[in-house]
């Protein structure tokens, strides 16, 4: 069964990690799927031509999210060629960890603007075809950091937990539009971003977490294929945490 057919789905950061599988999984549910990256324009290609092999129609965008200019021509741009957006994955993000003695303005200004600003300028621009079309799907990737904090990350989390409040907020202000908005906070997920926590001995990591293990991209694209789907038509303003058991 094809949870998605005849959908448009739009993901952001998708050419590598839990943005890939979310588009990935996406299609193998019939769903049509636009997406952006930044820099990896060879994973992007790559990318597109698994898409298509579903049978679906994809294209890669390269696109900053933190630009709101941007993301307006890419709002414009994707509804010229797909006809809608139905579904929205607010999925592009970095993280430049460290204490915040240590942490330039620089740096904080970038975190805020890539994870945090991204949500608002990509939303701002898919709720106006979806308002028309009086339905849509909206998630945006939040973290279990931006739940519980944690030192050394303190720009990381301040984006992640604004992610919260928006998606709250926007879930109130468009539930009667039959437009729902939810966020998934991923635990530790093995991605090129938490690649050195490996490398740092994953065991002690583990003991934080009851699964004791990481999660795969995977399982967190099945979050977003529930969320994107019918399936939870009665589910909006919610945060699910795909963390293994660390939020328990």
């Amino acid at each position: 069964m094809k949870l998605l057919q005849n959908k448009t789905a739009l993901v952001t950061g998708a050419s590598r990690g839990i943005g890939e599988a979310i588009a990935l999984k996406f299609a193998e549910h019939g769903a049509n799927v636009a997406f952006t990256y930044l820099s990896s324009e060879e994973r992007a290609r790559a990318l597109e031509e698994k898409l298509s092999g579903f049978g679906v129609k994809a294209k890669a965008y390269k696109s900053d999210a933190g630009d709101y200019a941007a993301s307006e021509q890419l709002a414009a741009d994707v509804l010229k060629e797909f006809g809608a957006v139905d579904i929205c994955v607010n999925n592009a993000g970095i993280s430049r960890d460290n204490l915040l003695l240590r942490l330039t303005p620089e740096q904080w200004d970038e975190v805020i603007l890539a994870n945090l600003k991204s949500v608002y300028n990509l939303t701002r621009q898919v709720i106006k075809p979806m308002m028309k079309a009086r339905q849509g799907s909206i998630i945006n990737l939040s973290s279990i950091v931006g739940m519980k904090g944690n030192a050394g990350q303190s720009s990381y989390a301040a984006s992640k937990a604004g992610i919260i409040g928006f998606t709250k907020s926007i879930a109130q202000e468009l539930g009667s539009r039959n437009i729902r908005c939810n966020a998934i906070a991923p635990g530790f997920v093995e991605t090129d971003m938490t690649h050195y926590l490996k490398d740092g001995g994953a065991e002690k990591w583990f003991e934080k977490i009851p699964l004791q293990r990481f999660g795969k991209p995977e399982e967190i694209a099945d979050v977003a294929l529930f969320l994107a789907s019918d399936l939870s038509s009665y589910v909006t303003g919610q945060v699910i945490s795909a963390c293994g058991g660390m939020n328990t």
